[in-house]
């Protein structure tokens, strides 16, 4: 939700509307509706008439003396409505955001970067019809093989990685119509990438790994009632991969929550929201915006309990700068039913306030 949900907020919205015509009607963004299947490849690319859209990529690294890291690399594409009446080229129809992220327990704290623009003139775009994704010198691009190049480099951060498939595409929900709350409407369109290869450079040093990618676009995803999320995606051991995410309640307790688990054969069991439950383990409190996260946490999924146990307690994101967002996505360690089952990234937001699409 990858950025379970990384939503892009007032903030970018604002910056949109300075540059477009003011607008007598609401902007007609596209709908998200059940029955339709997701198309590939079509579906690996953009859809610019949508409110929000991000790919979301995270996994776990490890360097040649066996240290592991975990990481994450998103852009989110948002497109304003406040300038979709302006014929100029500079007009700020669609913003791009993007987040990279590093956690490596010997620093003890996430080494991350943001960046946020405008789409245009070839400098920064999200592409449709296949993933090619730029924001600068930051790139995700999909080749024919199915194999993603993503290349980020800042002074935080140098990531060069290859991330190849090893399975199919994962629709999520129903063929790929996720449902977030009791309506209907507030939804996306969703699937999944787990257990891609990865191979590549972290801040220079070699690395081999395993990720998770997550695309997902919608125009009304959140219920109002709702103050935030928790999600995991996890590439386990034996080559299978789970999914759950609940959305919590403003008014407190879980407003919404759904779960998969696709088996390496390639089954699938889905699980509704009476069969999906997060109950904390460990609080911690960070000392830079005082939220309380529940770090460490125990999902259960019909008769199955995963224990999700963090890399490093502070894996908090300030994304204040780009999308207006404080949240904590981390590199997790999974048991099933007390057993070593695999590794993940858990995001958790609206802890320190509600979240706003």
């Amino acid at each position: 939700m990858n950025t379970l949900y990384g939503a892009l907020l007032t903030a970018l919205l604002m910056f949109g509307s300075h540059t477009g015509a003011a607008q007598a009607a609401p902007v007609a963004y596209a709908p998200v509706v059940p029955g339709k299947a997701l198309q590939f490849p079509a579906d690996f690319g953009a859809h610019p008439d949508f409110k929000t859209e991000w790919w979301y990529v995270t996994g776990w690294l490890q360097r040649a003396d066996g240290k592991p890291l975990g990481f994450q690399v998103t852009f989110f594409r948002s497109r304003t409505g406040a300038a979709d009446a302006n014929p100029s080229a500079f007009a700020a129809r669609q913003l791009i955001v993007a987040h990279a992220a590093v956690s490596d327990p010997a620093v003890g704290l996430l080494v991350h970067d943001q960046r946020s623009g405008r789409q245009g003139f070839d400098l920064n775009y999200a592409r449709s019809g296949i993933t090619d994704l730029k924001l600068g010198d930051w790139t995700m691009r999909r080749g024919a093989d199915g194999a993603y190049v993503v290349a980020v480099k800042s002074r935080q951060l140098d990531l060069q990685l290859t991330l190849s498939p090893t399975m199919a595409p994962l629709p999520q929900g129903d063929r790929g119509y996720s449902q977030k709350g009791p309506q209907a409407r507030h939804a996306s369109y969703y699937y999944s990438e787990p257990q891609l290869k990865v191979t590549g450079s972290a801040g220079g040093a070699a690395v081999t790994g395993s990720a998770w990618l997550d695309h997902e676009w919608s125009s009304e995803a959140l219920d109002p009632a709702a103050s935030g999320w928790d999600w995991v995606g996890a590439n386990l051991a034996d080559g299978s991969a789970l999914m759950a995410f609940q959305i919590r309640a403003r008014a407190g307790g879980k407003l919404w929550s759904h779960a998969v688990l696709r088996e390496a054969s390639g089954k699938l069991t889905q699980y509704g929201p009476g069969q999906v439950d997060f109950t904390p383990r460990t609080l911690w409190k960070s000392p830079a915006s005082g939220a309380v996260y529940p770090v460490a946490t125990t999902i259960r999924t019909g008769a199955i309990e995963w224990r999700l146990t963090p890399l490093q307690n502070d894996q908090e994101l300030d994304s204040r700068r780009s999308t207006g967002a404080i949240y904590w996505e981390g590199a997790v360690t999974l048991e099933r039913d007390g057993r070593p089952a695999g590794h993940g990234y858990l995001e958790m937001t609206g802890y320190g306030k509600p979240m706003t699409l």
